[in-house]
């Protein structure tokens, strides 16, 4: 494990990560201070934990919507490999006779 720090909204932040994890990290947690400070210009009169949540909501909804994407690409995918092994077989069938 190692440690490093991250900063979103201004404040630091420790964690501890695997070697092989520790880019990946830093890239999410300047993705997520990213998103939290374009809310905080959009909704400059509001608290912190409010920016945070609807910018936390905003990146969830992302997420939700890659998944229900990857479902549907994962279902196409699945009738082409049908389709596909359904084709091999009727010309090895095609092959033997």
């Amino acid at each position: 494990m190692k440690s490093i720090k991250v900063s979103i909204m201004g404040k630091q932040y420790p964690l501890k990560v695997e070697d092989h994890e520790e880019e990946s990290m830093v890239r999410i947690c300047k993705f997520v201070d990213e998103r939290f400070q374009s809310y905080r210009k959009d909704l400059v009169k509001q608290p912190e934990s409010t920016v945070m949540v609807l910018a936390a909501l905003s990146i969830a909804e992302e997420l939700f919507e890659a998944r229900e994407s990857n479902k549907d690409l994962e279902k196409n995918e699945q009738v082409l490999m049908k389709k596909v092994n359904k084709s091999i077989e009727q010309l090895l069938t095609d092959i033997r006779d």
